[in-house]
C-alpha cells in the first residue's frame, strides 16, 4: 500500500490527478488551487520505488507568483489556459480562474471532484475572436462592462496541457489606422512619414513577441531544472533506504550475537548445578554397575537385572540434560514460525532446574492441559524465559521463601506468560531503565545489563509485548504477551 501524499499544505490529496498517476508508476503533473494554503501552483509527483514496488510518492509543489510578477512588467497581457479553456496563470490577477468558453456540467463536476479550483470563481471572461492569419488573430475581452481590443498569439505546451496566449493592445494601432487615414487624404506628403511610424511599431510589436517567447523559454527551462532536482532527490533517497536495510540487516546479525553470548553466559552461570546434577546419576551407575557385577557372581541374576534398569533410566535422565543443554546452546533461527509455548516453558524449566535446586527455590506452575502455539521462534523464546527465571532466583538471593509462580493465561487472539517471584521488587528509577542496553542491579562482574534488552527486543520481533510491574503482594512481575498462532499452524507447532 502506498501511503497518501500531502500538497504542500498539510492536506491527503490521493484524489488529484498527479498522486494517482505517480502511484501508477508514471510522472505526475497537475496544476491547482492549494486545499488549505489557498495559493495557485503546480504539482509534481514521481514514485518512489523499492526494487520493484512503489513504496511511496514524492511530490513537489511550484508556487507561480514569481512568474506572474514579472509578467506584470511587460506591456502586454499574459494569459495561460488549460484544457478546460480556464485561465489558471495570468499577468492579470482579476482574470484569473475565468472561464475563456462555457464550461459544461461534467467540466465542472470533474473541477469539483479533484478539488482543482473554487468553483464558486469560475467565472466566464466575454471574448471574441478573429483570426488574421495562422499565428495572430485579434480577440476582444469584456471586463466589468468595458471592452478591450488584442491581437493575441497562443502557443501549445504539449506535455502540460497548457495554451499559453499573448495579448498586446490594439488600441495604438486602431488610433494610429484612423490618423493615418486622415493624414492620408488631408496631407498625402505626410504617407512616407507615417508609414515609417508604422514600421517602427511593427517592429516594436515584434520586439515584444520576441521578448515574450524569451519569457516561455525561461520557463520550460525552469521546469527542466527543477525536474533534474527532483530525480537527483529520489536517488538519493533511493540510496537511503538501501542503507537503511543494511543498517537493520547488521542491527540483526548483532542480536543474534548477543543472544548467543547471553545463552554461553547463562549456560557458564549453570555449569556448577549441571555439573552437580550429572555427577548424581554418574556415580549412582558406577554403584548400580559394581552390585550388578557382585551379584551375577553370586547367581542372583533378577537382582543384576534391576541394577541394570537402573542404570539406564539414569543414563536416560543425563541424556535429556544434555539434549536440553545443546538445544539452549544452539545459535537461533532468524524465521518466525508457530511455535508449541507449553514444550518451550518444559525445556526452559528442565534446562533451570538444576539452578532453581541449587539455590533452594522453588517453582509453582500450573500447567494448563491444552496445547497453545504462539508466533515466534522456539530458540530465542526458550532464551527469554530461561533469561526471566534466571533474574527471579537472582532476585531472592537474600529472600527465605524463594518461590517462583508461573502462569499461563489465554485471551481470544493472544497469551499472556506471567513470571512472579518473591524478591524485593523495582523501584520506579530501576523501572524507567529496566530495558535499556547495559543497565544492571547485579555487582559488579554478575552480568551485563543486556539480558532483559534483548529479551524485550526478541518478544517485539515475534509481534509482542514484554513489560514489568510490581506485584500487590511483593515481588516483580514480568509478562510476555504473543499472539495466538492459527488453529492449522497451531497443529503442526504441536506435532
Amino acid at each position: 500500500a502506498v501511503p497518501p501524499v500531502g500538497d504542500g499544505d498539510s492536506s491527503i490529496v490521493t484524489y488529484r490527478p498527479y498522486f494517482s498517476q505517480a502511484v501508477a508508476g508514471g510522472l505526475g503533473q497537475y496544476y491547482a488551487l492549494g486545499t488549505q494554503s489557498g495559493d495557485r501552483g503546480f504539482f509534481y509527483a514521481s514514485p518512489v520505488r523499492d526494487n520493484f514496488r512503489i513504496a511511496g510518492v514524492v511530490a513537489v509543489k511550484f508556487a507561480v507568483d514569481q512568474f506572474e510578477a514579472t509578467w506584470r512588467e511587460g506591456r502586454a497581457e499574459i494569459i495561460v489556459r488549460d484544457a478546460n479553456d480556464i485561465v489558471f496563470m495570468s499577468s492579470r490577477p482579476d482574470w484569473n480562474f475565468r472561464a475563456m468558453s462555457p464550461l459544461t456540467d461534467n467540466q465542472m463536476a470533474l473541477i469539483a471532484a479533484a478539488n482543482q479550483f473554487p468553483v464558486d470563481q469560475l467565472l466566464p471572461l466575454p471574448n471574441q475572436s478573429r483570426s488574421l492569419n495562422e499565428k495572430y488573430s485579434v480577440i476582444e475581452i469584456e471586463d466589468d462592462g468595458k471592452t478591450q481590443s488584442y491581437v493575441s498569439s497562443t502557443s501549445l505546451i504539449a506535455r502540460a496541457g497548457w495554451r499559453v496566449t499573448i495579448l498586446t493592445p490594439t488600441g495604438d494601432a486602431f488610433a494610429l489606422a484612423r490618423t493615418t487615414a486622415i493624414s492620408i487624404v488631408l496631407f498625402l506628403s505626410l504617407a512616407a512619414l507615417l508609414a515609417f511610424v508604422l514600421l517602427q511599431r511593427r517592429m516594436r510589436q515584434a520586439e515584444r513577441l520576441a521578448a515574450q517567447a524569451a519569457a516561455q523559454e525561461l520557463l520550460e527551462r525552469r521546469v527542466r531544472e527543477r525536474t533534474a532536482e527532483l530525480n537527483l532527490a529520489n536517488t538519493q533517497l533511493l540510496g537511503e533506504i538501501e542503507e537503511r536495510k543494511a543498517a537493520e540487516d547488521r542491527l540483526r546479525k548483532t542480536q543474534t550475537e548477543l543472544i548467543q553470548a547471553g545463552k554461553l553466559a547463562a549456560l557458564g552461570q549453570m555449569s556448577a548445578a549441571v555439573s552437580h546434577e550429572l555427577n548424581q546419576p554418574l556415580a549412582a551407575v558406577k554403584a548400580y554397575a559394581e552390585n550388578a557385577v557382585t551379584f551375577m557372581h553370586r547367581g542372583r541374576s533378577d537382582e543384576a537385572e534391576g541394577n541394570v534398569r537402573q542404570i539406564s533410566s539414569l543414563a536416560d535422565r543425563m541424556s535429556a540434560i544434555a539434549k536440553h543443554l545443546r538445544n539452549f546452546a544452539r545459535r537461533p533461527q532468524e524465521k518466525v514460525k508457530p511455535v508449541s509455548l507449553l514444550g518451550v516453558v518444559d525445556d526452559a524449566l528442565a534446562l533451570m532446574q538444576p539452578r532453581i535446586t541449587g539455590a533452594d527455590a522453588k517453582v509453582r506452575y500450573e500447567r494448563p492441559d491444552a496445547e497453545i502455539s504462539v508466533i515466534g521462534g522456539q530458540v530465542r523464546l526458550q532464551h527469554v524465559i530461561v533469561n526471566l527465571i534466571s533474574n527471579a532466583v537472582d532476585a531472592m538471593a537474600d529472600q527465605e521463601d524463594k518461590q517462583i509462580d508461573i502462569q499461563i493465561q489465554q485471551d481470544s487472539d493472544q497469551v499472556s506468560l506471567i513470571v512472579h517471584d518473591q524478591g524485593p521488587g523495582l523501584d520506579d528509577e530501576v523501572m524507567k531503565l529496566l530495558f535499556d542496553p547495559f543497565f544492571t542491579t547485579k555487582d559488579p562482574g554478575k552480568g551485563l545489563g543486556l539480558g532483559l534488552s534483548i529479551s524485550y527486543n526478541i518478544v517485539r520481533d515475534f509481534g509482542g509485548n514484554l513489560s514489568a510491574a510490581n506485584h500487590d503482594e511483593g515481588g516483580a512481575v514480568f509478562v510476555v504477551t504473543l499472539k495466538l498462532a492459527e488453529p492449522s499452524s497451531a497443529k503442526e507447532a504441536a506435532e
